[in-house]
């Protein structure tokens, strides 16, 4: 496709810029997407403001940020026609990792650790912008009925739902969830819908608390804030107070605070799993007191990305299970996406999640 787009760019810590742009050429394995809707993730923050470096060959800008993204399909490579995968029109939603598909970690089907993949929106121009390419192997045809702010976040939700399948829940079974992010409220709703009896949000903040209530919670713990009509200075003995005496079987962490991992060692007993997902820094380490998790036989996991789960997202977003309604917050417009980074980051006002409406003609 010929012509000329608007474009977000971001150029340096700092600095983006609102302009139009040549509309991106696609190869004949590629299609053509004109992007609805973009989400901020918390790693679009962390490189506008300079605090890590992007997958770029330099670790610079200028670049197109923007990974999670839904939109229509307007051009669809030579090689990719006689497929028959897709029609100009169709809604898709898009897995931003694209991997080689021949490493060794691939043919597993380890796709989260293919040492060859490229990123849309941090290796390559990614969605705030009027149309983005993408690998066809990595765009996924979705329901018309989803809307596309919803389908533009089912990038960090297949990164939750990865993450919760990993901690292997059994019906009854009772969660403690750390973090209230838009990934630890996607999390709230995927364990409820996984079967858990109970499940239990910890975080310092009672607005998204509160907002867990709402996904699904059954209880709720502020661990940090002494006003809080949820505080609890000891939050493995409420887990016991709400759990009928026991310590929880499964914990998960959204959050990123190596403490809320320690503190998920002493919440979970006898023959529990934990996942870690938050992204912890380079230095954190994690202490484990090994004897008693030897005779509790405890598991503890890690989550990376989402691989091979993008078909049961969409049915979960398609059935109702998560509501990702809930979860956006605020919402800002192509020429304002610089804006709404900052606001994200900066702003005082309670907020869980921000999208981009790229195309205001959803």
């Amino acid at each position: 496709m010929k012509g000329t787009m608007k474009v977000n760019r971001f150029m340096e810590p700092l600095k983006m810029v609102y302009r139009e742009e040549a509309i991106p050429q696609i190869d004949p394995t590629e299609v053509l997407i004109k992007v609805k809707a973009t989400g901020i993730c918390g790693s679009d923050l962390v490189y506008y403001y300079g605090e890590s470096p992007l997958d770029t060959a330099d670790g610079k800008g200028p670049l197109i940020l923007g990974h999670e993204f839904s939109g229509e399909v307007v051009e669809i490579g030579e090689a990719v026609k006689p497929l028959n995968l897709f029609e100009v029109g169709d809604h898709v939603a898009v897995n931003p990792v694209q991997t080689c598909g021949a490493c060794p970690a691939c043919m597993r089907g380890e796709f989260n650790e293919c040492t060859h993949a490229g990123v849309i929106g941090t290796s390559v121009d990614g969605a705030m912008a009027e149309y983005v390419k993408a690998k066809y192997t990595n765009v996924f045809k979705i329901d018309p009925s989803i809307p596309f702010e919803h389908a533009a976040i089912s990038e960090p939700l297949a990164c939750a739902t990865h993450a919760v399948n990993r901690l292997d829940i059994l019906p009854g079974q009772t969660v403690v969830i750390y973090g209230v992010g838009g990934i630890g409220l996607m999390m709230t709703q995927l364990c409820k819908a996984f079967g858990a009896a109970k499940v239990i949000v910890v975080a310092r903040k009672d607005y998204g608390l509160e907002k867990a209530i709402e996904c699904g919670a059954d209880h709720v713990i502020n661990n940090t804030r002494t006003d809080s009509p949820y505080y609890a200075s000891d939050v493995a003995a409420r887990v016991r107070e709400l759990n009928g005496g026991e310590l929880a079987q499964r914990a998960i962490l959204a959050a990123g605070s190596i403490e809320a991992l320690q503190d998920s060692l002493n919440v979970t007993g006898p023959c529990a799993t934990i996942v870690f997902f938050g992204q912890a820094g380079p230095n954190d380490k994690l202490a484990v007191p090994v004897l008693d998790c030897l005779k509790a036989e405890k598991t503890l996991k890690f989550s990376w990305l989402a691989p091979l789960v993008w078909d049961q997202v969409f049915k979960l977003i398609a059935s109702g299970q998560v509501d990702l309604s809930k979860i956006i917050t605020h919402k800002f417009s192509l020429e304002d996406a610089e804006k709404g980074i900052r606001f994200m980051r900066e702003s005082k006002e309670p907020k869980v999640k921000g999208v981009i409406i790229v195309d205001p003609k959803q």
